[in-house]
């Protein structure tokens, strides 16, 4: 059963379905393997929830096209939000999983959207906590822009331009039954109908 769009949205465009997802995935893939020194020591890190799922397919693709199989590892960035005081008085953590020792290796970081860059400053701060990688990288499947920090993506599926009052939905088969990439957009108050004019009785 697909999510319902947050209250007071709805469906604007499909930005991608199943098909486009996957060329995309692949695209970043090869990508990642014609920069021999990006491949070299690679590891995948999502960022949870939606991050984690697109990691592992990248880590799939990687490896049939014949590169060495990255680990994949999982980021938990609630504790390192700036806005973690207005989240929830208990937020809920679902866990941090680093795949082994990061010195000197490549961490490719995995997320879904790009939006402000609050995300990605986070998930920055809490990997640096883990070791210390020869480089990070940044992959994300939708780049919205409003980038609120100077942080850009090295690897791109697609970039669309929105507005701040519309929302980019990613749909994973491993989360939600499907893939599919919505743009949704906010309702706007119903108007009311117009009482109609009488129309004048014909003449016989």
């Amino acid at each position: 059963m697909e999510p319902a769009a947050p209250p007071g949205y709805r469906t604007r465009q499909e930005l991608m379905d199943a098909e486009r997802m996957s060329r995309a995935l692949a695209r970043i893939a090869h990508e990642i393997i014609e920069r021999r020194r990006d491949a070299e020591g690679l590891v995948l890190v999502g960022v949870r929830t939606r991050g984690v799922p697109l990691a592992r397919r990248l880590a799939r693709l990687v490896a049939e096209a014949g590169a060495p199989p990255p680990p994949v590892g999982a980021l938990d960035i609630t504790l390192y939000r700036d806005d973690l005081t207005m989240v929830a008085p208990q937020p809920v953590l679902r866990g941090t999983e680093i795949p082994g020792s990061i010195d000197g290796r490549t961490v490719v970081l995995v997320d879904d959207v790009l939006y402000t860059g609050r995300t990605v400053r986070a998930a920055l701060d809490e990997i640096i906590d883990f070791g210390r990688p020869a480089r990070i990288k940044l992959a994300v499947l939708v780049d919205r822009g409003h980038r609120e920090l100077p942080i850009r993506p090295d690897y791109v599926g697609q970039t669309i331009t929105t507005t701040r009052d519309e929302v980019v939905q990613v749909l994973l088969r491993e989360e939600d039954g499907h893939d599919r990439v919505l743009l949704l957009e906010k309702q706007g108050p119903r108007r009311r109908a117009r009482p109609g004019k009488a129309r004048a009785g014909r003449r016989a």
